[in-house]
């Protein structure tokens, strides 16, 4: 009896250091022990979004390059080929981030071009 008070006094302690909803209680046979075990919630993974950058036949090519480098951290040959891709298909993909940085960086390119008077055009979409 001493045991099982022991043990249901622990658990009292235990529940006191977290919310009541983190815990399941499984309780044996008899109704007087049991052990309490900690929930763990699975945290979801946040989604992810692309940022695309939009043809347009007014932004020199050198100064797509030099975005692409500045806040996408792109290789000068990487660079280079996503600009070619933009020119050639008209969109292209500078990176995939989530959404909060993806706005960021929609954000930093759209007003770096308006300051250097271009109407470079990017946008986000969800993967």
């Amino acid at each position: 009896m001493l045991g099982t008070l022991m043990v249901l006094l622990k658990l009292s302690r235990l529940s006191t250091r977290a919310s009541d909803d983190d815990f399941v209680d499984t309780i044996d046979g008899d109704g007087e022990t049991g052990i309490q075990t900690k929930v763990r919630a699975k945290t979801k993974k946040p989604s992810m979004y692309k940022v695309l950058m939009l043809n347009d036949d007014y932004t020199p090519m050198e100064f797509v390059v030099k975005v692409l480098e500045r806040f996408f951290e792109k290789q000068h040959e990487e660079a280079i080929e996503i600009m070619l891709h933009v020119h050639q298909r008209g969109v292209g993909v500078c990176g995939v981030f989530t959404y909060e940085v993806a706005e960021t960086k929609v954000t930093q390119v759209m007003d770096f071009a308006r300051k250097h008077e271009h109407p470079l055009q990017c946008t986000l979409e969800k993967e």
